[in-house]
């Protein structure tokens, strides 16, 4: 579609330190992304600047540079770990003869290898149809008449209006397509509220261990990597908490600082889960540095899709990098657990991680004795035993059953709402 250079897998690297910027994008992490991109560096140029270019983002010297690097080593690619404008890409493309990706395009381009299920596909080509929108305009170099000569001039579109008008088509199908699979996630989500299934939602920085803990707590077998994004596509599956019952788990994407604005309203149906749960599991790498910063950046991206007032349960992963971390459950003021350390991968704490959730998720438990006749025995006693909440059981002389339970309040509710009177004609003062 483009009049461009073409990419490759041999990248020279630029990060810019800029004077004014308070939380600066590690190099590291953004290593690590030109990593997981499949990309090879061959070589990282770094500098400093009070603010960026209008013209090539980096200085007029910076900018020969970096050329220069590109033609000593053969690179194929330029990559920025920063936001570029549509100009200043094409006018460094220029001066460098070769493709120039920055951080948002980089994003993309590992969203689109990881991408496996249909709707996680469609997101990805959405987002990626909203950052091209706006590069389409310095995109060709044959901005004339697609007809011309004689007999053929006439008023009809230019090749780029033509490209935008497809692009809308494009981007308006996609919407619908993805309109339906959110209507589709609906459904679950009602029916799972009907039945009044609590939901957990993991949400933390990349690379935290979301899906390393996802699969301890349930045996998914969901692909887990050292690699950022190692998951895209949601994972749902259902647990069994002590004292609450059946709990389902949402595996989502992981965020990053400066996650593409497009992203994240490519990815709205996803994150609805985490908007809906019951209650959001941040995981967080305890081992990381810049944990307090991760945080902060988890938080704001929670605060843009409106789920920052969903109650949240702190979990600190990987202590078996620390040297003396143990497992533990840290407590708020009122006694309610707030952070839970552990290790997914060491298999450390998770007893002390269900301890959590079940006091976080029980709420109020509902205990009582009950006298059931001989010819209730069958029905009630089959209904408690699914819900796994006898604690004792004993008949009586006259055949009436004795029986002690102790379940959660959503349950008990639920529960007497079927059976209606009949169960409080049952229960012993």
């Amino acid at each position: 579609m483009f009049d461009r250079y073409e990419a490759g897998e041999q990248a020279v690297l630029v990060h810019i330190n800029f004077a004014q910027e308070s939380d600066r994008d590690e190099l590291s992490e953004f290593e690590m992304l030109v990593s997981s991109a499949g990309v090879n560096c061959l070589q990282i140029v770094t500098g400093s600047r009070q603010a960026p270019h209008p013209k090539y983002f980096v200085g007029e010297g910076k900018a020969q540079e970096i050329a220069d690097v590109v033609r000593s080593t053969h690179a194929e690619i330029v990559i920025f770990n920063h936001a570029l404008s549509p100009a200043q890409e094409r006018n460094l493309e220029h001066l460098m003869k070769c493709r120039v990706l920055d951080r948002t395009g980089l994003i993309l381009d590992i969203f689109a290898q990881r991408a496996r299920t249909h709707e996680g596909k469609l997101q990805v080509e959405l987002a990626q149809l909203r950052h091209l929108s706006t590069r389409l305009v310095r995109g060709w170099t044959h901005l004339e008449r697609q007809k011309g000569g004689i007999g053929l001039r006439g008023p009809g579109e230019t090749q780029l209006e033509t490209d935008r008008r497809l692009l809308r088509d494009r981007v308006k199908a996609i919407l619908r397509r993805l309109e339906k699979v959110a209507k589709q996630r609906e459904q679950g989500r009602r029916a799972r509220n009907r039945a009044e299934v609590p939901t957990l939602s993991l949400v933390g920085y990349t690379n935290a261990g979301k899906s390393t803990l996802f699969n301890r707590v349930t045996e998914a077998g969901v692909y887990a990597a050292d690699q950022l994004f190692a998951t895209l596509d949601p994972t749902l599956r259902k647990i069994e908490v002590e004292d609450v019952g059946d709990v389902v788990l949402a595996d989502t994407v992981g965020f990053i600082r400066h996650l593409p604005h497009d992203l994240v309203a490519a990815f709205k149906a996803t994150l609805q889960e985490t908007q809906e749960a019951t209650l959001l599991v941040h995981v967080v790498d305890a081992g990381d540095d810049r944990y307090r910063e991760n945080i902060d950046a988890v938080n704001e991206v929670l605060e843009e899709i409106d789920a920052h007032e969903v109650p949240t349960l702190l979990v600190m992963n990987k202590i078996d990098s620390l040297d003396d971390a143990t497992p533990r459950i840290e407590r708020d003021d009122e006694g309610q657990p707030r952070i839970v350390w552990v290790s997914a991968l060491a298999d450390l704490g998770m007893d002390l991680l269900f301890e959590a959730l079940t006091e976080r998720l029980s709420g109020t438990m509902v205990s009582c004795r009950l006298r059931i006749p001989p010819a209730a025995i069958g029905r009630m006693h089959s209904k408690f035993y699914q819900l796994r909440c006898i604690t004792h059981e004993e008949f009586e002389e006259d055949g009436h059953l004795l029986i002690d339970i102790r379940l959660p309040q959503t349950d008990w509710l639920r529960l007497k709402k079927r059976e209606g009177s009949a169960l409080g004609d049952f229960i012993l003062a």
